[in-house]
């Protein structure tokens, strides 16, 4: 069984993100770059599989600059066997990135995609639910308990009232949340391996997808900042407050 996992190069997330002057979006220049959280978690996720002998193979696949290559050979290095760079020097709108990712699926042609469930770039969360739509697979998102039994995918997702426990076939789409698992870090013997391990380049057009943009982005802007709060004498005067300045009661 192949396993197909995408990942993203996003900033880091420890990293505090800066909106530009002319509020077009934020700064890249100089930022260090790193892969997107989640998509490490579905990277960790997709080695354990191949380690317990359920999976012979793990491609790693990113949509981006040439600078995605990095990305790339982090997912390499943690023990991912390959890894393929779909470049392209503009942003990709989700709709764009599942269908290249369909594409993709139907030349490797692998029984399991595992995705993070979103971006911390863009926080869209909409790339796994479209490739399965295109693909007619069935999916099971946002999960934080995985197992792989009998080519049936057993999974529990936190949902707003508790746990919901799930059961899909093969193949199917999987986006992971928290709590997964812990990605692990990749040695430095492994990081001079994942020099030597195969990746392609090819473009969208290869692909035959438009990555044309559906989307503008008008403005881009820091939160406001947070007031200071008050200390108040009496619950009277807190009622008050709340019923003739926050107009909340």
């Amino acid at each position: 069984m192949k396993i197909l996992v995408p990942v993203k190069r996003v900033i880091d997330y420890n990293v505090k993100v800066r909106v530009k002057p002319d509020n077009s979006g934020v700064e890249l220049a100089n930022v260090k770059m790193a892969m997107n959280p989640f998509d490490e978690i579905a990277v960790e996720q997709a080695l354990r599989i191949k380690e317990a002998s359920q999976a012979e193979e793990v491609i790693a696949i990113s949509i981006g600059p040439q600078e995605s290559q990095d990305t790339i050979r982090t997912a390499l290095a943690m023990g991912a066997d390959r890894g393929i760079l779909v470049k392209t020097e503009h942003d990709i709108e989700p709709l764009a990135v599942a269908k290249i990712l369909k594409s993709i699926v139907e030349k490797e042609t692998p029984e399991l995609v595992i995705l993070g469930k979103q971006a911390i770039d863009d926080d869209c969360n909409q790339t796994g639910q479209m490739l399965s739509a295109f693909l007619n697979w069935p999916q099971t998102t946002f999960v934080s308990n995985l197992e792989l039994k009998d080519k049936n995918l057993l999974s529990v997702r936190e949902v707003d009232g508790g746990l919901e426990h799930m059961e899909c076939s093969l193949p199917a789409i999987v986006t992971v949340d928290l709590r997964l698992n812990e990605p692990r870090y990749a040695s430095l013997p492994n990081i001079m391996k994942a020099k030597r391990k195969p990746l392609e380049e090819i473009s969208p057009s290869d692909l035959g997808v438009d990555t044309n943009k559906r989307l503008e982005v008008i403005k881009v802007e820091d939160p406001p900042s947070r007031e200071a709060g008050m200390i108040l004498g009496s619950v009277d005067e807190l009622v008050d407050k709340l019923k003739n300045e926050a107009k909340v009661i």
